[in-house]
């Protein structure tokens, strides 16, 4: 099996001009999550930046990862591989952080990573179903494997098995509220499938105030996919290509060299 479907034609792809801007929105919201939760002191009572402008930076990458999987790359596996390099890398940072729980986990490369690999074989799957290749009964085992790999790697991630379903959900429905054309039928598949992405991000936080700000970026972006792409200007400063690779690592480095410099490592 291959997973190396070409990329949508020019004229059938959406414009992808949004994703600059949600470049710096996710690493100026991730960078204040996480510097909310791991330098400012507790005394300044800065948590609700945490559960608010903090619960934006996941579901926006999500979002990035799976529009680029499924309308700009040729080959989402080798896209796939780029994330979990990037995820390797700050992983060790990563396990410096102060945590309430001290069991093993993934950073959220790992969950975007595989994320977007299981939306590529899903899609594949499919796709030579539709093509006669596969019958249903190696469709339905293929899926039953791709959940049990799920169950088995969503404690093991960073937000775990809700953060894993999301960018398959995500490509779905991008998939179907892209394509969508005037007929009603196809419009209210298209909604129908939206919804799923809009429960798991309502489910993937406790607090109301985070549940809101993680759903309106899901919505955001649905939105996008519905045709909003063609009405969003170009950033006027591209983030630099090593910035966005290396500021996931970098950012953690950083905040474990200031812990262990101000003994906040212990």
């Amino acid at each position: 099996m291959t997973t190396q479907a070409a990329a949508l034609p020019a004229t059938d792809r959406p414009a992808s001009t949004w994703t600059g801007w949600g470049q710096w929105l996710a690493l100026a919201t991730m960078t204040t999550d996480h510097l909310t939760r791991y330098v400012l002191p507790t005394g300044w009572e800065l948590d609700w930046a945490g559960s608010s402008i903090g619960r934006v930076a996941f579901p926006l990458f999500a979002a990035m990862v799976a529009w680029h999987g499924l309308f700009n790359t040729r080959n989402p596996l080798r896209y796939a591989r780029r994330i979990l390099v990037i995820g390797l890398v700050a992983q060790l940072p990563y396990m410096m952080m102060p945590r309430a729980s001290d069991a093993f986990l993934l950073n959220v490369c790992f969950t975007l990573a595989l994320g977007l690999a299981w939306g590529a074989w899903l899609r594949d799957l499919l796709s030579r179903h539709r093509h006669d290749e596969l019958g249903v009964a190696w469709v339905a085992l293929g899926v039953a494997a791709t959940l049990l790999v799920w169950y088995l790697a969503g404690n093991w991630v960073e937000y775990g098995h809700r953060g894993l379903m999301l960018i398959p959900l995500l490509m779905l429905a991008f998939h179907h509220l892209h394509g969508a054309g005037d007929a009603l039928g196809e419009r209210l598949l298209a909604v129908a499938l939206a919804t799923p992405v809009l429960v798991v991000a309502g489910l993937m936080n406790s607090s109301d105030m985070a549940k809101s700000f993680t759903v309106a970026t899901c919505l955001a972006v649905l939105w996008l996919a519905a045709g909003a792409h063609r009405l969003t200007p170009s950033v006027p400063s591209a983030m630099p290509r090593r910035l966005w690779l290396a500021w996931y690592p970098g950012h953690f480095m950083l905040i474990a060299a200031w812990l262990w410099a101000s003994g906040g490592l212990g």
